[in-house]
């Protein structure tokens, strides 16, 4: 069969899937049974109740879009000429703590895949437990670290037993929105990348293969089951039961087909993600791709008949402090924004490249009607407003927990925010501080005054300082957000993991103050003169409006620290760059008045602040390493 032959039977396929959709959604409405689909292999192309089918999908995840948008991005998804969405599950939001699960509200990820089905696309579903994604531990709880002997992705019976019982869980909500049931999942990963981990797991297969059974246990194996890793991982990275795809970026994709073609021959072929953009890191350069590049490489790989997961379609926001971090022999965190200069930005706006790929797929999809794309969301400009009240943290501590040496956040049951560490030194002393594994930053206070940062990107972990008698020392921990890649992840313990010295001698009995930052309702704020409070503290203050709109507000000029708008946490902010602007989605606002809180480490510039029209995601502050 030939390349337009295909192309034909694949275009009508689709149109005749969108109207079986469309069936399925009525079907539900009228309390009616839905009709039960089958995906399997033909040769080497998918077939959809024994048609073929070529996936073009796009990744998106409900996490970072808020839910009232998320049928606004499902829409703008479908008018790219997308017929599937792809979306990871994030074990880490939806188990807080051990047991407990949440998938109410923001994480209601079922409620999202039946948008996606009634927008007319089929989804990918990407479970894990390991997501990787540039989040926080690569989705995996924290809480899972407060085990000292925990050895994360692998076969460790005390790993492996809390992943079974997350995705046995999870296959109570999602199972019955499998193809199989009526449902729009059509393929589950197991697990992510495996063979690119690295180490001594590398091929472990017994790993592989309890996560699959782990899957189908929890009646997620009706599907199509597939891994994803790169060409030269993907032996180390499946099993020979399940379909292998490849991932790479541009300008690999004939190199890396052809490897995932010599590795399964007459198989079909498909990237498990096309990386049309990148993410970035605190201190460096904003990605800005090549979208002329990308567009030519997707209209190659359409034109063989291969499928393609386009990542991301849309990257959204990584709220709170659940940005993840990478390591190439440094640190490196990210920033807040997961813009990933993909076709739709981090705010829902559609770029050029946007329409570029909506052109492209529309010529390889010649018998299908494309829809239009949404119409633009409201943005506003919110005038400067101040902060005008203040709470020192100092003055806003808990209760302390007593420690013969510093010890990680998670062993206090913390999984994300700041730790105070602090000790009474009898001295005098002066010489080196020396911070054994501090993850990741710190600022050095003596009698409350600074005595200066440890930044684990910068590999620091000494700093001279003078101490009087009766001095007393603060170490304030910022954990800036966990690896997420590499087998680096599974020391990725927060806070102060090792000893403490002092002018060579070791320093015991602490107090310490967890400080996730998840209740902001007990801080005391009072009204602030123009130089108070000094040291990190926290400010407050209100903007009325008229009418809400999509917003960004403006963080420069206050250092580093993190914000919440009403109550919702945005994420954190760092004057480094080069994200200088936090977004603000519309459905966070209301009419009338709305309350700001900023924490920051350093003494800002002024107490106001102001709310943009655009971002400012590539503003690095000159000399930032």
């Amino acid at each position: 069969m030939d390349g337009s032959t295909l192309r034909l039977i694949l275009s009508r396929f689709v149109l005749s899937s969108a109207l079986a959709f469309a069936g399925a959604a009525a079907a539900r409405a009228q309390n009616t049974p839905a009709t039960a689909h089958h995906i399997g292999i033909e040769g080497d192309h998918f077939v959809f109740d024994g048609k073929p089918l070529q996936i073009i999908s796009g990744e998106l995840h409900y996490a970072r879009i808020p839910r009232e948008y998320w049928r606004d991005r499902l829409r703008k998804a479908r008018a790219m000429g997308l017929n599937t969405i792809s979306t990871y599950v994030f074990w880490n939001l939806h188990e807080p703590t051990p047991g407990v699960y949440d998938f109410s509200g923001p994480l209601d990820v079922a409620a999202f895949i039946r948008t996606a089905q009634e927008e007319g696309l089929y989804v990918i579903l990407r479970p894990g437990p390991y997501v990787c994604a540039e989040w926080d531990l690569g989705g995996l709880p924290a809480w899972l670290l407060a085990d000292p002997n925990m050895v994360l992705r692998s076969a460790d019976e005390k790993f492996l037993a809390p992943a079974e019982r997350w995705l046995q869980r999870l296959g109570r909500e999602l199972a019955p929105l499998q193809i199989t049931h009526g449902g729009p999942i059509l393929a589950v990963q197991v697990e992510n990348e495996y063979g690119s981990f690295g180490g001594s797991s590398k091929n472990d297969k017994e790993y592989l293969k309890r996560i699959l059974q782990a899957l189908r246990n929890a009646g997620l194996g009706e599907v199509l089951l597939y891994t994803a890793d790169g060409g030269d991982e993907l032996a180390a990275g499946t099993l020979p039961d399940v379909h292998a795809v490849v991932n790479f970026g541009p300008g690999e994709a004939k190199e890396e087909f052809a490897k995932l073609q010599k590795f399964r021959p007459g198989r079909p072929l498909m990237s498990g993600e096309y990386w049309d953009g990148w993410f970035d890191h605190w201190g460096e350069k904003h990605h800005d791709t090549d979208a002329n590049q990308q567009t030519q490489e997707l209209d190659w790989i359409l034109s063989q008949g291969y499928s393609i997961n386009l990542y991301m379609l849309h990257g959204g926001t990584t709220f709170g402090f659940m940005n993840g971090a990478n390591w190439e022999n440094a640190y490196e965190p990210d920033v807040a924004s997961y813009d990933y200069d993909s076709p739709v930005s981090e705010s829902g706006a559609l770029t050029k490249k946007y329409f570029a790929f909506r052109a492209v797929i529309a010529k390889h999809r010649p018998e299908v009607k494309i829809p239009d794309p949404p119409a633009p969301l409201p943005v506003i400009e919110v005038p400067e407003f101040e902060l005008a009240e203040g709470a020192p943290l100092w003055s806003n501590l808990p209760n302390p927990v007593t420690a013969e040496a510093p010890r990680p956040m998670e062993t206090f049951g913390q999984s994300h925010g700041y730790i105070l560490y602090r000790i009474g030194i009898k001295g005098p002393l002066a010489g080196d501080l020396v911070i054994h594994e501090l993850r990741s930053y710190a600022r050095v206070f003596v009698n409350g005054k600074p005595a200066g940062t440890l930044d684990r990107r910068l590999k620091q972990d000494r700093l001279r300082i003078e101490a009087a008698a009766e001095s007393n020392l603060d170490i304030l921990v910022e954990g800036t957000g966990r690896i997420n890649f590499t087998t680096q992840l599974r020391s990725e313990r927060q806070g102060i993991t090792g000893p403490v010295t002092l002018a060579g001698q070791e320093l015991t009995a602490w107090q310490v103050f967890p400080l996730p930052m998840d209740d902001l309702l007990q801080i005391r704020f009072s009204k602030t003169s123009a130089d108070a409070p000094r040291g990190p503290a926290f400010y407050r203050g209100q903007f009325d409006l008229h009418d809400t709109g999509d917003t960004f507000l403006d963080a420069r000029g206050w250092g580093k620290g993190a914000v919440w708008i009403n109550g919702h946490a945005l994420g954190r902010f760092w004057n480094l760059g080069p994200q200088q602007t936090l977004y603000v989605p519309a459905p966070l606002l209301r009419k009338g008045s709305n309350e700001v809180v900023v924490f920051t480490q350093d003494q800002p510039e002024s107490h106001h602040i102001r709310g943009l029209r655009a971002p400012v995601l590539d503003e690095v502050a000159q000399g930032a390493n």
